[in-house]
């Protein structure tokens, strides 16, 4: 106690003290400072144990003050390894925020975080190369982080994207919504406020014998006229084999219907089947890939509930589909295979710029990033007139499963 009254002694034969600000580095930096002793002297109205107490409050509030500087200060520290980059929305923001679009840009910042380090682990065992980090804004409001490994040992092209992207619907957005069933309280189909969060990814490997990987999960939000806000989920993940291996697949799938028996045993089966038939090619006749999970305007049992039924999927990416780098990875190919690879790609390319309703929306909405959107498509396809493979030829098997899905997980 001695030692404090000291202290205190000292400040009051320093004299007065009072708030100051500065601003440093984008932060306030706060500090006391003192009057001459003179002022206390000319002031004898002024009771010392007045002064005691100001003293206290003023340094008091530095303190306080300082300490929120610091927590700011750590908490930005502590973002650098966890996220790729900074986030779009403001940190203090989301960390005080308890409403979905906070906390589905916080899990979008994470998967893309998982999946980047994920790749990145698995290109370093062959090369040394590293994602190319893009963060961006839009001016019509929010921005995204795109995140592309290009020309690797592992992965031939691979980019993790994330979006945050607000404004007013144009007409195509709304009308492409109309068509699926969305009904908006509005006089005309342009004007409505919307809110979209998404992390998106396609992963395509160097090695026919690895398969590509996309996926996608994402919350959107439209305020009508009214002010009434509709909502929903939507997303998926899918597997896309130049060469059949079933043990692979039927990995995959379980992995996947493991995620969504977490929540309900009716969801894999019917989210299944809108896979295999959203991701076909009519003017082909086959299927994109093998399949997988795809669902949209996912709005029940509630909003909680449909939030972490898809935390649990986007979850489940990395135990899906890691096992399967890992196995095949090292096994050798030739040019034939490469070759027959590139003319899948072709069929990826065709799908992804003809009917993908992602791809659609984003090229229809104002101030849309080209580089971002067209992240999914491969560094190299191919295209042959009239090709067939050979009847009983891996090649063919692979297309008579791509003309007939099956139920993968039924299969074991």
């Amino acid at each position: 106690m001695r030692g404090a009254h000291r202290v205190l002694a000292g400040v009051l034969r320093r004299g007065t003290p009072s708030l100051g600000s500065k601003t440093v580095g984008g932060f306030v930096r706060y500090s006391c400072k003192f009057s001459s002793s003179a002022a206390v002297s000319a002031k004898p109205h002024i009771r010392p144990g007045y002064v005691i107490l100001g003293a206290g409050l003023a340094c008091g509030a530095g303190a306080v003050l300082y300490s929120a500087h610091l927590r700011k200060k750590t908490l930005a520290a502590t973002l650098e390894p966890v996220f790729m980059a900074q986030p779009i929305t403001d940190m203090a923001t989301l960390q005080q925020g308890s409403d979905m679009r906070s906390r589905m840009e916080l899990l979008i910042l994470r998967v893309q975080s998982d999946v980047c380090k994920a790749i990145e682990e698995l290109e370093s065992t062959e090369g040394d190369k590293k994602f190319l980090i893009d963060r961006w804004e839009r001016k019509e409001g929010g921005g995204g982080i795109s995140c592309v490994l290009q020309d690797g040992q592992v992965f031939e092209k691979a980019g993790v994207n994330i979006s945050i992207v607000l404004g007013n619907l144009p007409p195509a957005a709304v009308r492409q919504m109309r068509a699926r069933g969305k009904e908006f309280k509005t006089k005309d189909d342009s004007g409505l406020p919307f809110f979209a969060a998404g992390v998106s990814s396609v992963i395509h490997p160097r090695s026919p014998n690895v398969p590509t990987i996309h996926f996608n999960y994402r919350y959107f939000e439209v305020v009508e006229e009214d002010g009434t806000r509709q909502w929903w989920f939507g997303g998926g993940t899918d597997l896309t084999p130049s060469y059949l291996d079933t043990e692979d697949v039927v990995h995959f799938h379980s992995t996947l219907k493991d995620a969504c028996d977490k929540h309900d045993k009716s969801l894999y089966p019917k989210f299944k089947k809108w896979c295999d038939d959203y991701f076909t090619i009519p003017h082909r006749g086959e299927c994109r890939g093998v399949g997988g999970i795809f669902f949209d305007d996912v709005d029940e049992p509630s909003q909680e509930d449909a939030f972490r039924f898809v935390q649990s999927c986007a979850d489940a990416v990395l135990p899906s589909y890691v096992p399967i780098v890992k196995k095949q990875m090292t096994h050798g190919y030739g040019l034939a295979e490469r070759q027959w690879q590139l003319l899948r790609r072709g069929r990826y390319v065709e799908f992804n710029l003809v009917y993908d309703r992602g791809t659609k929306f984003g090229l229809a909405t104002p101030g849309a990033r080209i580089e971002s959107i067209l992240m999914s498509l491969p560094l190299a396809a191919r295209w042959e007139y009239c090709h067939d493979p050979a009847p009983g030829s891996p090649e063919a098997k692979m297309v008579e499963v791509l003309k007939n899905p099956r139920d993968w997980v039924e299969s074991q």
